[in-house]
């Protein structure tokens, strides 16, 4: 079992920066793909950005240019550096951690971007 606890969310305005953060309780962190996923009011969760065991990276479209992902294994922990935010960004964020066939889900973090 693998716990994901995401801290970092918060209110800023349009333009404004976020760093969110999640850190695993595995020590086998380093083998788990890592994602974020966020859920906006009546939308459905969507991918936001993914980084595999080996450091390669995969955005949504709608972040590309705004928004990097990023895990330093040695404290167990992924990022999601986020610039540029847009009152759309608004969401909870999930950190997610998959290392087949077990997969596991943070508890979210809200990001509300103000226009």
């Amino acid at each position: 079992q693998v716990q994901l606890v995401e801290s970092g969310g918060g209110l800023v305005q349009s333009g404004g920066s976020l760093r969110l953060s999640c850190q695993a309780s595995k020590s086998a962190f380093s083998q788990y793909a890592m994602s974020w996923y966020r859920q906006a009011p009546g939308k459905e969760r969507e991918l936001v950005a993914s980084i595999t065991s080996l450091g390669s990276t995969n955005y949504a479209e709608s972040v590309k240019g705004r928004i990097t992902i990023s895990r330093v294994n040695a404290k167990n922990t992924v990022y999601l550096e986020m610039n540029a935010l847009k009152p759309e960004d608004t969401a909870v964020y999930y950190c997610h951690a998959r290392w087949a066939p077990a997969n596991y889900w943070g508890q979210g973090t809200q990001v509300t971007v103000s226009s």
